[in-house]
């Protein structure tokens, strides 16, 4: 992405800004100008407006990453998410502040901004939104994937095993 097309980008990084078309309600992230839930897309042409989304929402799915993309190198392991919002767009997105056992389905998170990478050697910082959990850990929904499977055999296993 050159410098310019990021500085152009800025209010939607850094305020999730998205757009509402005031036909049907529907909220998009990132802004569209024409709405393809209308029946008639011309129904939209000008009727859609900024909209700026709370951040809010839930892991729908996610997956822990262990092969890194550039600049994610020293990361890993990182748990990358769908998360739907509470206004309906559904975004994806790197889960920070917790480990990896920790990330499951359902799990309530809040958009952060965050240090996304540096550019060259000039050290140009791109920032963009990460989701943090937004409620306490032990109230979060029970971690899913391999990790939890094996852990809830083990405690089956044990709870069978003669004493």
């Amino acid at each position: 992405m050159s410098i310019a097309r990021f500085w152009r980008e800025t209010p939607r990084r850094y305020n999730l800004g998205g757009s509402k078309c005031t036909n049907c309600g529907t909220v998009y992230f990132p802004p569209r100008t024409v709405c393809p839930e209308c029946t008639s897309h011309r129904q939209s042409i000008g009727k859609m407006v900024p909209f700026q989304l709370s951040g809010d929402g839930e892991v729908l799915s996610f997956t822990v990453v262990h092969e890194p993309a550039e600049g994610f190198e020293m990361q890993v392991p990182y748990v990358l998410a769908l998360v739907k919002t509470r206004e309906g767009p559904v975004l994806t997105g790197q889960v920070v502040d917790i480990s990896t056992d920790e990330a499951g389905i359902g799990l309530k998170v809040h958009a952060t901004f965050r240090k996304l990478r540096e550019e060259g050697r000039a050290g140009v910082i791109h920032y963009g939104y990460k989701f943090a959990p937004t409620e306490e850990l032990e109230t979060a929904p029970v971690p899913r994937g391999p990790a939890a499977a094996a852990r809830t055999e083990d405690v089956t296993a044990r709870d069978r095993a003669p004493a």
